[in-house]
């Protein structure tokens, strides 16, 4: 595995594992949608650096998506429903007040705990791509 792309799968660790420290935390159920778009959003730069494509400045999970698919496709059917949800919340997290929540508030527990499901899911399948040839 290239340097690059250990960076890009640590600092996705990284994120998987704030989330996992604060996942029983429910003031912090945007925060866990923060850590986990960021964890999603470099697994994703991970595989273009595997495939040695150009990484974008960009924090789009379905313009990333669509990117890494034809590389993924046959290991992960990735809920792009999903992507679009933490795509929304990526920037509201990120902001105290009416500019940092949905219309509906934080996420709820529950789906904290599915985005956690989530992105260790699809970390686990980027990091066997990434270590195989």
């Amino acid at each position: 595995m290239e340097t690059a792309v250990e960076e890009w799968l640590t600092a996705a660790r990284d994120d998987l594992e704030t989330v996992s420290e604060i996942l029983g935390n429910p003031r912090l159920t945007h925060v866990v949608a923060f850590h986990t778009q960021q964890c999603v959003e470099k697994g994703f730069k991970a595989v273009l650096e595997k495939h040695e494509e150009t990484v974008p400045n960009i924090h789009n999970l379905i313009t990333l998506h669509g990117r890494v698919e034809k590389h993924l496709s046959a290991e992960i059917d990735v809920d792009l429903d999903m992507l679009d949800r933490l795509n929304e919340l990526y920037i509201d997290a990120r902001y105290p007040g009416e500019r940092g929540l949905l219309l509906e508030g934080k996420p709820s527990k529950t789906e904290a705990q599915h985005f956690h499901a989530f992105a260790e899911k699809l970390f686990e399948t980027i990091r066997q791509h990434a270590e195989g040839d």
